[in-house]
């Protein structure tokens, strides 16, 4: 136990079985990229001559291998929206407010450093007078259509509460992870390999790392047939050990395919996997149907602010109105194809 005392001093993260378990993840999955090329390169002898003729053959496998390792490690260290922030930055902006009448008359966002929080298509957006936890509860029932339940239990309630359990009167599309312990706006999951949440913020990277790590993978295991396929005169032993390291190649190769087609779904769909696979429990999505996507924007608009909007913008969307819930599920025509309502 002294042993383990001495590390725990030299390396504090290590006390907590969380991050310590996190850790251990994140070299396991090192070890096994660094296991699958070095078998590669000491058991096929002819990629040497190969990569002489033909650069590319072996420049593309190298390339996806330190992207996949950067982009993990990038995505790991990536945290999505927090609801204690967000209500932060508008407590600090409504001190601001109370300061300056000029600010009074600007739009209800909330800017600190490189963190902004919008209001997406509400008509609240405007300064919030009063306590801050009045601001931020107007704000979160100004997300709620009238007359939805969650609406009327945030207003009970909130009177009741300090402002420390107000978040679990959360916007829609927020979730407080357990693993975490924290609220994450537009939860996604919860990644034990990645050991953070996949929410807003950084879903997009958790797309390129399963994109990247997928190319890899299917690289690789371009590589391995290529080897075993090659008249090389080799002990039995090392066939039976790049077979075996192809077919777990095999079957995570698979499982990467289905979860980028997948995620490539909820990204076209503007979901997220906990809205589709709770959906029935979630209260403000259980009187939809399952083919109406409340959220969505068209498949154009949820590209681009996918992939494309600040990563520092954490915007809060309000939930549809029962009008515009009843014109997402018309199905559509081929009008609507011509003038671009589904993008």
């Amino acid at each position: 136990m002294s042993i383990f005392n001495f590390c725990y001093r030299i390396v504090p993260c290590l006390a907590d079985p969380a991050r310590r378990s996190s850790l251990g993840l994140k070299a396991a999955l090192v070890v096994l990229h660094i296991v699958y090329a070095g078998t590669l390169f000491l058991f096929y002898s002819d990629l040497i001559e190969k990569t002489k003729e033909e650069p590319w053959y072996t420049a593309i496998y190298l390339l996806l291998f330190v992207a996949a390792l950067i982009q993990y490690f990038v995505t790991s260290c990536s945290s999505p929206g927090y609801v204690l922030d967000a209500m932060r930055d508008l407590n600090e902006k409504n001190s601001l407010y109370r300061r300056s009448s000029m600010l009074s008359k600007q739009p209800a966002s909330s800017k600190s450093g490189s963190f902004v929080i919008t209001v997406e298509g509400s008509q609240s957006e405007r300064n919030i007078p009063g306590s801050n936890v009045t601001s931020w509860t107007k704000l979160v029932l100004d997300m709620y259509p009238p007359g939805t339940s969650i609406r009327k239990i945030v207003r009970d309630h909130a009177k009741y509460l300090p402002i420390t359990n107000l978040s679990k009167f959360t916007p829609p599309r927020a979730k407080h992870c357990h693993d975490c312990d924290k609220c994450v706006l537009q939860f996604d999951h919860h990644c034990v390999w990645l050991g953070t949440c996949i929410g807003r913020g950084n879903h997009c990277r958790f797309w390129w790392y399963i994109f990247e790590e997928t190319a890899l993978c299917l690289w690789t295991g371009i590589l391995y047939i290529t080897c075993l396929k090659a008249n090389i005169s080799r002990v039995w032993w090392k066939d039976a050990i790049m077979i075996l390291l192809l077919v777990t190649l095999s079957i995570a190769l698979i499982f990467l395919l289905l979860l980028l087609i997948f995620h490539s779904y909820l990204i076209l769909t503007y979901q997220t996997t906990y809205e589709l696979v709770r959906r029935r429990r979630i209260p403000y999505l259980r009187g939809i149907p399952e083919r109406v996507y409340p959220f969505s924007k068209g498949v154009c608009r949820n590209l681009y602010d996918f992939c494309f909007a600040r990563s520092s913008i954490y915007s809060l969307e309000r939930l549809p109105t029962a009008m515009e819930l009843e014109e997402k599920s018309r199905p559509y025509t081929c009008l609507d194809f011509l003038t671009g309502r589904c993008c």
